[in-house]
């Protein structure tokens, strides 16, 4: 632990219950085509603009008891739910990564992470304004200060990541090919991000990770909510999940799957 680590943490937790904040405004805003800059905030309920002192991440929603306080409408759980999500993975990465450009640049990629994924699950999109410069910022990150993620004691270096953005284009490219729409340009494009960001080993471990929870979750809603074979689940949100887990713990995977998986 470093020195005075609880203290960083805490406050890597705060910036991320404001990015989160903002991560919500993306979420709403970006599918709809509105500037996630103007107007402020609102209530998307009656529009009216909401106070600073009625915008603090995740407390203002607990002192306001979840109700707007124009209109007295119900805020919707999931804005709080974000911003403490967001808070958490902040937290986390710098409790992994220690305070570093790398994990300064890991919470962008979070946010981003976040913002796709929820924006994938409500309309099945993934918007080109997040993966696309995504792609050339990965990889100048890798190839000025990114670490490794399978292997953190190393750098990660503008090969790796540019070997592992070329992974998740052509794996992804292929894929939504093969499968004429199954998959869509979107998933394409963020696996190429975040090939750019964990290199190819990533790409691989997010895969299978996302196809894993995606099979689970499809057999349960099959099983268990009626819904057909041939219902459209968004892959967004797995990939996300996946790239997740592949920075947090590829290190740690991939030494229990040499040691035990073979």
């Amino acid at each position: 632990m470093i020195p005075g680590g609880g203290w960083l943490y805490f406050f890597s937790a705060v910036a991320g219950l404001v990015a989160g904040s903002f991560a919500n405004v993306c979420i709403y805003r970006m599918p709809r085509g509105q500037s996630v800059v103007r107007p402020a905030s609102r209530c998307p309920s009656c529009q009216n603009p909401i106070k600073p002192w009625h915008n603090i991440p995740l407390l203002s929603y607990l002192m306001l008891r979840g109700r707007c306080k124009a209109c007295g409408e119900p805020i919707p759980a999931r804005y709080p739910a974000v911003e403490a999500l967001t808070g958490f993975l902040f937290a986390a990465a710098a409790c992994r990564y220690g305070i570093t450009p790398a994990t300064l640049f890991y919470f962008v990629f979070i946010t981003a992470l976040v913002v796709i994924a929820f924006i994938d699950f409500d309309f099945q999109i993934i918007p080109d304004e997040i993966t696309l410069p995504g792609i050339p910022v990965g990889i100048l990150a890798a190839w000025l200060f990114l670490p490794d993620p399978f292997y953190r004691t190393f750098d990660m270096g503008i090969a790796v990541s540019a070997i592992g953005a070329a992974t998740g284009f052509a794996l992804y490219y292929s894929i939504a090919f093969l499968s004429r729409g199954g998959m869509g340009g979107g998933d394409v494009k963020m696996m190429t991000m975040a090939g750019a960001v964990l290199g190819w080993k990533g790409v691989l471990l997010t895969t299978f990770l996302a196809s894993l929870m995606g099979s689970g979750v499809g057999i349960y809603l099959v099983a268990f909510k009626g819904k057909g074979r041939k219902s459209k689940i968004p892959f967004g949100p797995f990939l996300a999940a996946g790239a997740l887990f592949s920075l947090f713990f590829g290190q740690e995977i991939v030494f229990w799957y040499l040691r035990y998986g073979r």
